[in-house]
């Protein structure tokens, strides 16, 4: 395959039989994923900011973040922001933020003078500085002028590449945005459920992040699964406390974006952020244990920032305390343990 200074197409135009011009920005494991699962349907492309990644990667037909799984031969790939901007640029068009929180303040600086349509973002987390949620950083930047949404739930991107059965929900205040998202990408082996509680389904894909670490820890000590039933129940409780203290509805953290995200990310072997947790049990310090995951754990950002919104609040969040205490406080595992078991007897309900 021939590389282009712009646009790599893994076919001629021709070829594709497409519905939409989508756009994912951002060729890590999740988004291309993203891209692989929905290029069978639409004229899909692919952009990451490395261009001899991108060049590596379209000759090859895998990505070394997604080992072993084969490229859509319908995949197009570009390092070519303005090019891959303007593939979604029109009114049927969809631009698909693939980035970590942490970029997407810097991906939207340069989104502010492009013309967009309708934008979704997959990060999970809040900000850090600002404590803000991903749809508050992109109201920031952009202002209203654009449609924006969520893409959430429970979904490992390995078993998105194989094309395992996954649910997925779009949150958006912006009705035509939800219809527009759920037609073009439910199907096949993905549905999409819409919802317009764009703060609790973002607060839900955060914090479930630090309870996975939590989890890890509390499997790594071989504290049974007695006590991971009592971590995710107790997480889910938190999780609901400071969502609807933001504004979010309670029921929307017993959907797949609240308890469905935490049950995958708390037990799911693939889970990054439980694989944190196991790291701490075992007594690794915490850059070995990233430089070893070799991707982006959002919870440990996470367990930080939620740690201080939570005290502004005056929310109470005795897990996500803990899980901030061992990694950036120096308390031991075993020490998190206790403090949580030795706290008062309460009302469930509260």
């Amino acid at each position: 395959m021939q590389v282009s200074p712009e646009v790599i197409p893994a076919t001629t135009p021709a070829a594709r039989a497409v519905a939409r011009q989508i756009t994912v920005l951002g060729a890590g494991a999740w988004g291309t994923a993203v891209a692989m699962a929905l290029a069978g349907r639409h004229d899909v492309l692919l952009w990451g900011r490395n261009s001899d990644a991108m060049a590596a990667m379209a000759a090859s037909g895998e990505n070394s973040y997604l080992p072993g799984f084969a490229l859509p031969p319908q995949l197009a790939i570009s390092a070519d922001f303005d090019a891959a901007v303007a593939h979604a640029s029109g009114a049927h068009g969809l631009l698909i933020a693939a980035c970590p929180v942490a970029g997407l303040r810097p991906m939207l600086q340069q989104l502010k003078d492009k013309a967009i349509a309708n934008l979704v973002w997959l990060c999970k987390g809040f900000e850090g500085g600002t404590g803000m949620l991903p749809h508050q950083i992109v109201q920031e930047v952009l202002g209203g002028t654009v449609a924006g949404g969520a893409l959430s739930g429970p979904s490992f991107a390995q078993e998105v590449a194989r094309g395992l059965p996954c649910a997925l929900t779009i949150a958006s205040h912006s009705a035509p945005l939800r219809a527009k998202v759920v037609s073009a990408l439910h199907g096949g082996n993905i549905r999409v459920y819409a919802s317009d509680d764009l703060v609790g389904v973002e607060v839900g894909g955060a914090v479930k992040n630090v309870l996975a670490i939590a989890t890890g820890v509390a499997d790594g000590l071989g504290l049974g699964l007695n006590a991971r039933a009592a971590l995710i129940t107790r997480g889910l409780a938190e999780i609901t406390r400071l969502g609807t203290a933001l504004g979010g509805q309670t029921e929307t953290f017993m959907g797949l974006t609240g308890m469905g995200d935490l049950i995958l990310t708390c037990t799911g072997d693939l889970s990054r952020n439980r694989r944190v947790g196991l790291g701490l049990a075992q007594g690794k310090a915490l850059a070995t244990i990233v430089a070893e995951l070799g991707h982006v754990a959002e919870g440990v950002p996470c367990a930080r920032a939620v740690r201080e919104l939570a005290r502004r609040m005056g929310v109470e969040m005795p897990i996500t305390n803990a899980v901030a205490g061992v990694l950036f406080d120096g308390d031991l595992p075993q020490v998190m343990v206790q403090q949580l078991l030795a706290r008062d007897p309460r009302d469930e309900a509260t």
